[in-house]
């Protein structure tokens, strides 16, 4: 058997590909010895605020909250500053190492954008290091401010493999979201750009995006995979097999083996028993309590997972 295991961060396209043949438990197996290197038992726990929900002009074809796919989703415009407040403190009572603020739309610019920065200068110095943010594509001066007041981690995917993209989005080029990726670089900030994976897209395209991924250096990556919306243009796609969902988990820990890759959408749906499974296919962080639409696990539940399996919280990281 060849050994695809000497040094896997510098690992060659082609034997990522190969990696595709090996039987799952063995891939697995190395997997989990490449996840406990790196992070040893620990978890990355981070939770989300859906902060303005819905009315999107973006027509990305898996979303519920594209004006463009009539889903009837919740929409509201940004939650009131107290109340947002609120909601970032008692998540911040929680041992959830980070909470995002996670807005629709394009970018979130104007008024909206500066009262958002007034509710970040108003945390305390405590909270404020464990908030990142995720409000679209926004240009460097904003990133500059938000990196000037203190985040240090700011969330926006790159979905999918750049060939693939165009059959997911028609409103955003993926080397725009690529250039925004580079922006909160030159910020100072730390990018957390992953993608969702059962939109159609082939082992080449997911090879393609892990690869794209390591070139932009990205050391936080957010795994979702696709739950059909009724309504959106990918409401007829079957969702994955658990098994397909841990061999995309265990390949890109291979490929990024020191990179904390996070199971976020999804996961109820495509891993639902077989979850405890995610940790030995290299995932090393999750994002727990409710997604942006759609239900996920309590925290105290995910709490339980971790504890059953002899894993533990980490606390806030620097980045």
């Amino acid at each position: 058997m060849k050994n695809f295991w000497e040094q896997p961060q510098d690992m060659t396209y082609t034997a990522a590909t190969d990696l595709l043949s090996i039987p799952l438990p063995e891939l697995l197996s190395q997997a989990r010895r490449l996840r406990e290197a790196a992070f040893g038992s620990g978890v990355e726990l981070c939770a989300i605020i859906n902060a303005r929900s819905g009315n999107c002009s973006m027509d990305c074809r898996f979303c519920s909250q594209s004006r463009h796919n009539p889903t009837f989703v919740e929409v509201f415009e940004l939650l009131p500053s107290e109340e947002l407040r609120t909601r970032i403190l008692a998540l911040a009572e929680t041992p959830v190492a980070k909470i995002g603020l996670v807005t629709s739309g394009a970018m979130l610019s104007g008024r909206e954008f500066d009262r958002l920065c007034d509710v970040l200068l108003s945390l305390p110095a405590d909270v404020l290091p464990r908030v990142c943010v995720s409000l679209g594509r926004l240009e460097q001066e904003s990133l500059d401010r938000l990196a000037a007041i203190g985040i240090r981690r700011y969330h926006h995917n790159l979905e999918t493999s750049e060939a693939w993209y165009p059959r997911i989005c028609s409103t955003q080029t993926w080397r725009q979201r690529r250039d925004t990726v580079e922006r909160v670089v030159r910020a100072g900030m730390s990018p957390c750009s992953g993608g969702l994976f059962g939109m159609g897209e082939s082992w080449e395209d997911r090879l393609d995006f892990a690869f794209s991924l390591r070139e932009l250096g990205v050391r936080y990556i957010p795994l979702n995979f696709l739950n059909p919306h009724k309504n959106t243009p990918l409401a007829s796609m079957t969702p994955l097999e658990a098994e397909d969902a841990l061999r995309i988990i265990a390949v890109f820990r291979h490929i990024l083996p020191e990179a904390t890759l996070r199971i976020c959408g999804g996961r109820p749906l495509v891993l639902g028993k077989r979850q405890r499974e995610m940790f030995s296919a290299g995932a090393n962080a999750l994002m727990t309590g409710d997604y942006l639409t759609t239900s996920g696990y309590g925290i105290q539940n995910d709490l339980a997972l971790l504890d059953e399996l002899g894993l533990e919280p980490l606390p806030c990281a620097h980045a």
